[in-house]
């Protein structure tokens, strides 16, 4: 079918004679075959926003529909990949086209002639449904590719394999064949094609069960988040919120990592190619590139494209989910995605909503977060598995009460508000400890106590009120000098400051630093509160506050954290020892 343009305004362009189209359909302008999907139809005529640059496309230039709406394909070749916002391969594009990607360039999604070696782990005769595994592809050395049955072959009572084919194919080879008792005969290939838009399907979700480990003590001690669950990093520019990304794509405790660039910088796009690949993982000894997606729509792409990117995104994530994986899906930022929609919405001439964002903004970043969650897949092994969904804010000025954060902050259930106070004082993570919470921390903490200490939870509240006691001291100190406090109240600050920079404050380029285990975690805090404990006695027994304030013990403390992984124990211990030596009254 095709139509004809009547309008162009910037990436929008309504076109008529379009009456058998649906909406979301993807479509091709003009003689460019420029990438385009149909979001609004008023009868024959279709506004369409088009995901590459539109200059000299005019009126009168025909518009192709293609009757398919923006869909992604799935399937043995996707990790490692670096895909633009609408999943074209980059690295593909650059063999293709140069350095610069050329308007209407059209490739495969992913490689159709590439030839995968896989066993099959299903055999003739077997009743199968929607879900289930059939093969498995070592598509790198970290993931196990697990090829289902598509959930959109369903029917009532299963069916059987007839035919299962072994050894290599392509992706689009036929690798089974099912008769359903209906008669009907269905052939299954290694790709599958999924809309964006729609959520991939599970038998039922389920209530978060475990913490998602990142190794950052900020977030694993205080403010944690779950496997499956939202979280939102909201914070000025420059407070670090890419970095907070960067770290949680580098350690978190997940099987697949999804990293979508969603209008940010190209630089920052870059570090992470850079880095990605030269860092070994932790959890497989492999490049972390091994087991990552990389989905770069950076600044200088078309604006348009923010919003699929998203989308695609989530939707590459539902895949690895619904083989048993965990997933974690970085959004870096939703903020330009919102902006995205702010300029169609205002192009389409809808009635705006505050700051110019569209009325239905909130709808749409509930439906991105509500695509996260621990599920039991389909399929008849009892599968499980989670998406994590962490999305950056980047609200203008800080101003937390903009449209986008509140509309995050209503869905998400952790709130890590980054503080551009404590980046220029060049503490970093830089989450502002009294404003940040997590929803999940009670729902976890027996989690905590089973598989950390029995004494987490204490620790962790009392750290806390520190914190908070600090906040209402620095108060008095600001105005009457720090002479005024009681030594108590000293000593509590000087507990506080070291929960502040021995413990929160964290260096993400230091090889001992940059992830702390749960167990190295409770190390440090145990021997700050210890000191903490032993101090209060000493001062109780008549020791001056000076003499504590300068024990050397203060300084095993500090370092702490740079001590390896081999050397923690004997550590702990020499720091444990020398609390108890040092705080006896009347000095050291």
């Amino acid at each position: 079918m095709q139509g004809r343009i009547v309008k162009v305004s910037g990436p929008l362009i309504v076109a008529e004679g379009m009456k058998d189209s649906k909406i979301y359909d993807v479509v091709r302008v003009s003689e460019s075959k420029l990438i385009g999907e149909i979001i609004e139809l008023r009868g024959d005529m279709a506004s369409i926003q088009v995901y590459e640059e539109t200059a000299g496309i005019g009126t009168g230039d025909a518009v192709y529909a293609t009757g398919q709406p923006l869909s992604v394909e799935l399937g043995p070749g996707i990790i490692e990949n670096i895909f633009d916002g609408i999943q074209r391969p980059l690295t593909k594009i650059r063999e293709l086209v140069g350095d610069r990607i050329e308007r209407g360039t059209e490739v495969t999604n992913l490689d159709h002639e590439k030839v995968w070696q896989f066993e099959t782990v299903a055999k003739d005769g077997d009743r199968v449904n929607a879900g289930d595994i059939i093969a498995t592809v070592q598509e790198t050395e970290a993931v196990e590719h697990r090829i289902m049955i598509p959930p959109t072959i369903e029917f009532e009572e299963g069916g059987i394999l007839t035919w299962v084919k072994t050894g290599s194919a392509k992706i689009v080879d036929t690798i089974a064949k099912i008769k359903t008792d209906s008669g009907k005969e269905l052939e299954v290939q290694m790709l599958q094609r999924w809309p964006v838009r729609i959520g991939r399907p599970f038998a039922s979700k389920m209530p978060p069960r475990e913490p998602l480990i990142t190794g950052q003590r900020s977030i694993d001690t205080f403010f944690p988040i779950v496997k499956g669950g939202t979280s939102a990093v909201p914070g000025p520019f420059g407070s670090g919120k890419t970095v907070v990304q960067h770290q949680l794509a580098k350690w978190a405790d997940a099987d697949i990592i999804i990293y979508v660039g969603c209008g940010e910088r190209g630089n920052e796009m870059t570090d992470v190619l850079m880095e990605f690949p030269e860092l070994v993982d932790p959890k497989t000894g492999y490049a972390l590139m091994k087991r990552t997606v990389l989905i770069a729509n950076t600044s200088d792409m078309p604006v348009a494209a923010r919003e699929a990117s998203i989308y695609t995104g989530i939707t590459i994530g539902e895949y690895f989910r619904d083989m048993g994986y965990k997933v974690a899906i970085m959004s870096d930022s939703t903020s330009r995605w919102a902006e995205a929609l702010r300029e169609m919405s205002g192009r389409l001439e809808e009635m705006p909503g505050e700051e110019g964002y569209p009325a239905y903004l909130g709808s749409r970043i509930s439906a991105f977060y509500e695509r996260a969650g621990y599920v039991r897949t389909l399929g008849k092994d009892d599968r499980f598995g989670s998406i994590t969904a962490v999305g950056a804010v980047s609200p203008p000025g800080g101003d937390l009460s903009e449209p986008v954060t509140q509309g995050t902050l209503r869905i998400v259930k952790v709130f890590w508000s980054l503080s551009s106070a404590l980046a220029y004082k060049r503490h970093f993570p830089a989450i502002d400890w009294l404003k940040s919470y997590s929803l999940y921390a009670d729902s976890i903490k027996d989690w905590y106590t089973d598989n950390v200490s029995t004494e987490w939870t204490e620790h962790k509240t009392e750290a806390m009120g520190l914190l908070q006691d600090e906040a209402s001291l620095q108060e008095i100190v600001q105005l009457v000098g720090m002479d005024a406090l009681s030594d108590k109240d000293k000593l509590k600050m000087l507990a506080a400051q070291s929960v502040r920079e021995d413990y929160l404050h964290q260096d993400a380029f230091n090889e001992f630093d940059s992830y702390a285990s749960l167990e190295k975690q409770n190390m440090m805090m145990t021997v700050i509160l210890d000191f903490y404990h032993a101090a209060q006695q000493a001062l109780a027994d008549g020791m001056e506050y000076d003499d504590i304030e300068s024990l050397d013990v203060r300084e095993m403390i500090a370092r702490f954290r740079y001590t390896p992984t081999d050397e923690l124990k004997s550590q702990y211990e020499a720091i444990k020892k020398a609390i108890d030596d040092q705080c006896q009254a009347g000095g050291r």
